[in-house]
């Protein structure tokens, strides 16, 4: 049987190596601070990141509708629509497609259709996305994404 020695009544506690929780409390206000600080500087870039990945977007339609233009002698009707890019319309027999590399027509980065109007108020069509709400105008990451600007 082993007898365990007594120990001297300063060595009974060793100092705790751990973090208090007023240590704990302060580190997550000032990470809360900086939270409220980055957070929206970080969500403005994001939305802007989205606005310029639908203008690119839609200026790959526009390339896309100018080659179908010119072996069609016209653009899509708004009827045939961004469509008429992936698969022949009735009716087409010049048609040569299809005028994207991938055989479908890729949603907006916010995940809303793009817009084709033909014969447009602004050119021969008019190629948009609404943004982020889906609606009409709008500021920001709201706002409309035109492609005759």
């Amino acid at each position: 049987m082993r007898l365990q020695k007594a120990l001297p009544p300063d060595a009974r506690r060793l100092p705790s190596r751990g973090f208090s929780l007023i240590e704990l409390l302060v580190v997550l206000v000032i990470l809360a601070m900086l939270g409220g600080i980055v957070g929206p500087r970080v969500m403005q870039h994001l939305g802007r990141a989205k606005s310029d990945a639908a203008r690119l977007q839609i200026e790959d339609f526009a390339a896309a509708l100018d080659i179908y233009y010119l072996e069609s002698g016209h653009y899509p009707s708004s009827s045939e629509g961004l469509r008429a890019l992936v698969e022949a319309p009735g009716g087409n027999a010049a048609w040569q497609g299809p005028y994207l590399k991938k055989m479908k027509i890729p949603l907006d980065p916010w995940g809303n259709e793009y817009g084709y109007e033909s014969p447009g108020k602004h050119g021969p069509y008019d190629l948009y996305s609404l943004g982020a709400d889906g609606a009409p105008g709008g500021e920001f990451e709201n706002g409309d994404v035109l492609g005759w600007e």
